[in-house]
């Protein structure tokens, strides 16, 4: 069969008006995390003051950046988004590290996480799903039911996307729609009708008293007080679970060839969606409070007396919920963390594949990659990130991997917060329909707020950030290698 000339070649639709581009922000950025990582951040900083304050401070932080990415993104309209821009502010080594990183762990280990999420709260409905349901073994790992469940669903909405951007498009708006009025009705109800006297007066007689409950083998090993640097320090590793909640916002940048008018939706859409998604999170948070005490024990047999420190297996958002609704709340939770796990992982698997076809354009991926079926989608992309996807479901490995790097994506931030700068002086007279918000000083805040995060998570989580600079650095030889194999031979 003749190949297809230029001319002949799928392109990309623009089928992404505002509404569905600021959907994708929202749908990828809640998916199960804001309702369990309060948990841990309490156990960090150990009041509601402070609780508050880390998911105000990961909520500035996030909403500086969608405000600055606005700028390259308007500059830039192009599918790959930051692959893009660091590739054009450094050199493609740079973009190459980070689309390597983004496949091997950022994107599609998220992706397996959020599968595994939706398979578990679905097993609450449906018990033979439970990821203690072993099936079968395969080379040493036990295959439960849930997991083979996260891999059908991963494959299901990959199939979905593949049908064309109009059929992502409509799961993106439906679940992403669905899930915010659900989780602000649960908001509502939890401040205006489940208030608790009991929680709201211990949460609130020592609002700021922060203090680090430090765990061991599920047991208070020590309770240490903060303030001073060791309160900003505690506050730092607290942002991590913040933080990572809050992560996938930039992936309407990667599909930036199917925006209607990109370089003014694309920054609207990351202003609209970060903030609609910053005030819904530290409204949960106000909500998780005023339902239950922040201190709690491990050994408590009931929902109050663990409170948000130790609420079973970490599920804050079912704990609050079953003190407002009873015994229904772990169907109520279940139902909404599936629709909310389901649509965030649409957008996932949508966005993704944009940044892989555009490293393939560049011949930094397998040549087929870099092409669109005949419903102009980047089909064998979608399907290589899906079976990639599903292995690291099988493995079991992706909370670690995503662990490892948290502190790597950080450092994806700052480089492409700084290139806002590097461009403007390599490419002053280049088109820049939005600028990036009180530039020089608001971007320059968030690299020194994030370079400071860096540093903190360095001294206090090294076991996490080596792995996680290890892996971005294996691209290193991945890069040189593949360069001389794409020269010598036609991949």
């Amino acid at each position: 069969m003749p190949e297809l000339t230029k001319s002949q070649e799928p392109e990309f639709k623009r089928e992404l008006g505002l509404l569905s581009s600021t959907m994708i922000v929202i749908g990828s950025m809640i998916g199960s995390g804001i309702f369990i990582v309060s948990a841990d951040i309490s156990r960090t900083v150990g009041s509601g003051g402070m609780l508050l304050v880390v998911w105000i401070i990961t909520g500035i932080i996030t909403l500086i950046a969608a405000l600055s990415y606005g700028e390259l993104a308007s500059m830039m309209p192009h599918a790959g988004g930051q692959y893009v821009y660091l590739r054009e502010a450094y050199n493609p080594l740079i973009g190459f590290l980070y689309g390597w990183t983004l496949f091997l762990v950022i994107q599609t280990g998220t992706i397996a996480a959020v599968a595994v999420a939706f398979a578990k709260f679905t097993s609450v409905l449906i018990p033979a799903l439970s990821e203690k349901n072993i099936l079968f073994s395969l080379a040493g790992l036990n295959i439960s039911a849930a997991q083979i469940f996260a891999i059908i669903s991963i494959v299901f909405l990959t199939y979905m996307n593949l049908r064309g951007l109009r059929e992502g498009k409509i799961i993106q708006d439906i679940f992403t729609f669905t899930k915010a009025i659900a989780l602000i009705g649960l908001i509502l109800l939890g401040i205006f009708i489940g208030k608790n006297a009991n929680a709201v007066e211990a949460n609130f007689s020592n609002f700021w008293d922060a203090a680090w409950t430090h765990v061991t083998n599920g047991g208070i090993s020590s309770i240490e007080s903060l303030s001073g640097i060791g309160l900003l320090a505690a506050i730092g590793v607290a942002m991590v679970g913040s933080l990572f909640s809050s992560d996938a916002w930039n992936n309407i940048t990667f599909t930036a060839g199917e925006v209607i008018n990109p370089k003014k939706n694309i920054p609207m859409s990351l202003a609209l969606g970060v903030g609609i998604v910053t005030v819904i999170y530290i409204m949960a948070n106000v909500s998780y409070i005023l339902v239950l005490p922040v201190i709690g024990a491990p050994d408590s047999n009931d929902v109050a007396g663990r409170g948000i420190q130790f609420a079973l297996s970490d599920r804050v958002g079912t704990a609050a919920a079953s003190m407002i609704f009873g015994e229904p709340a772990a169907v109520i939770m279940a139902i909404l963390i599936m629709i909310s796990t389901f649509g965030c992982n649409n957008g996932l698997i949508l966005a993704g594949a944009r940044v892989y076809y555009a490293m393939a354009k560049d011949g930094l991926f397998f040549r087929n990659v870099g092409t669109l079926n005949n419903k102009a989608v980047p089909g064998v992309a979608l399907i290589v990130q899906a079976v990639w996807a599903s292995l690291l479901c099988l493995t079991g490995t992706y909370g670690d991997l995503l662990d490892y790097v948290v502190f790597a994506v950080l450092i994806f931030y700052i480089l492409t917060m700084a290139a806002i700068f590097i461009l403007r002086k390599k490419q002053p007279d280049a088109e820049r329909p939005y600028k990036a918000f009180g530039y020089p000083f608001v971007p320059a805040l968030y690299i020194m707020l994030a370079t400071l995060i860096c540093i903190d998570l360095l001294i206090f989580k090294p076991t996490y950030t080596g792995p996680g600079v290890g892996i971005v650095l294996l691209g290193v030889p991945v890069f040189f290698l593949w360069k001389r194999f794409s020269s010598s031979k036609s991949l």
